[in-house]
C-alpha cells in the first residue's frame, strides 16, 4: 500500500544491497514465483518525455510479467538524451518526479545509462530488462538490447499504437496557431511563447474575430428563440381568437337565431 500512498523512491547511488546472495534466475524460475525470499528485479528504462498512458501500459505489463515483481525504472538525463535522441519537451527533474508517481513504479534511476553495462546492472541487482521487442537502434548499435536478449534475461512488452511522444508534439506542431493563440487568451504574453510583433497582433485580431462571431451566433440563435416565441404566442392568439369567435357567433345565435330566446 505504500506505493499507493507515497511517490517511488529514487535509487541509491550505491546501488542496491541485499543481506543474502543475489542468486541468477531464469525466466521459468521467475514466472513461478520464486525466489520466495525477494521479488524479481525488473528494470525498464526510457526518456518518458511527455509520460502518457502508452509509458504507463508498459510499465504495468512490465510490473505484471512476475508473479512477485520489483519495478525499477532508469530514466536518461537532459544531457544524454538531447546528445543521443534529440530535445525534450521536459526537463529531467519532471520526468524522474512523472516517474515516481506512476502506481506501477517501485523505485526510480536518474541519470540511467543508454546502454546497460555489466557493472549497472549488477549494481542495482537486476534479474530482467523489459522493453519492447522491436531492436532499438541508437548510439552505434543496430539494438541496444541485444547482449540483454543473449544472455536471456530480456522480457519483452508491447507498444500501444496511436499514441508517443512523438505523435503528440506532431499534434502540437500541426495545429501551432490554435495552441498559440489559445495560450494568449490564457494570458500568456508573445515574449513568452516566443511569437513576434506581427504574429502577435494577427492571433489577437483571429481571437477577436472568433469572439465577434460567437456574439453573432449568440444573437442569431437568441433572435431565432424570439421569433419562434412570437410566433408561438400568435398561433395561440389565433387560436384564441378562433374559439372566442366561435363561442360568439354561438351565443348570438341562441339568443337572436330563428329557434333563439328572442324569437320566443
Amino acid at each position: 500500500m505504500k506505493a499507493l500512498r507515497e511517490p517511488a523512491a529514487f535509487a541509491k547511488s550505491t546501488g542496491f544491497e541485499l543481506d543474502v546472495p543475489h542468486e541468477k534466475l531464469t525466466i521459468a524460475q521467475a514466472r513461478r514465483g520464486t525466489p520466495a525470499n525477494r521479488p524479481v528485479r525488473v528494470y525498464a528504462d526510457g526518456i518518458f518525455d511527455l509520460f502518457h498512458s502508452g509509458h504507463a501500459r508498459a510499465l504495468m505489463q512490465a510490473k505484471n510479467v512476475f508473479p512477485n515483481t520489483y519495478l525499477i525504472v532508469g530514466v536518461c538525463s537532459d544531457e544524454l538524451t538531447h546528445k543521443l535522441k534529440g530535445y525534450t519537451v521536459m526537463t529531467e527533474d519532471e520526468r524522474y518526479d512523472a516517474l515516481r508517481h506512476c502506481r506501477y513504479v517501485d523505485e526510480v534511476v536518474r541519470d540511467a545509462p543508454w546502454t546497460l553495462t555489466t557493472e549497472f546492472l549488477k549494481k542495482h541487482k537486476i534479474d530482467f530488462v523489459a522493453h519492447d521487442d522491436i531492436p532499438y537502434t541508437s548510439a552505434g548499435s543496430e539494438d541496444v538490447y541485444k547482449h540483454i536478449k543473449e544472455a536471456g534475461m530480456f522480457v519483452a512488452t508491447e507498444r500501444t499504437e496511436g499514441i508517443s511522444t512523438s505523435d503528440l508534439i506532431t499534434r502540437i506542431v500541426r495545429d501551432y496557431d490554435i495552441y498559440v493563440r489559445r495560450n494568449l487568451q490564457r494570458g500568456y504574453t508573445a515574449r513568452e511563447l516566443n511569437v513576434g510583433f506581427i504574429n502577435d497582433k494577427k492571433y489577437r485580431l483571429q481571437n477577436q474575430v472568433d469572439k465577434m462571431k460567437e456574439t453573432v451566433r449568440t444573437v442569431e440563435e437568441k433572435s431565432k428563440h424570439f421569433v419562434y416565441r412570437v410566433e408561438e404566442k400568435s398561433q395561440d392568439l389565433i387560436h384564441k381568437w378562433e374559439e372566442k369567435s366561435r363561442e360568439f357567433i354561438s351565443n348570438f345565435l341562441e339568443l337572436f337565431g330563428p329557434d333563439g330566446a328572442w324569437a320566443r
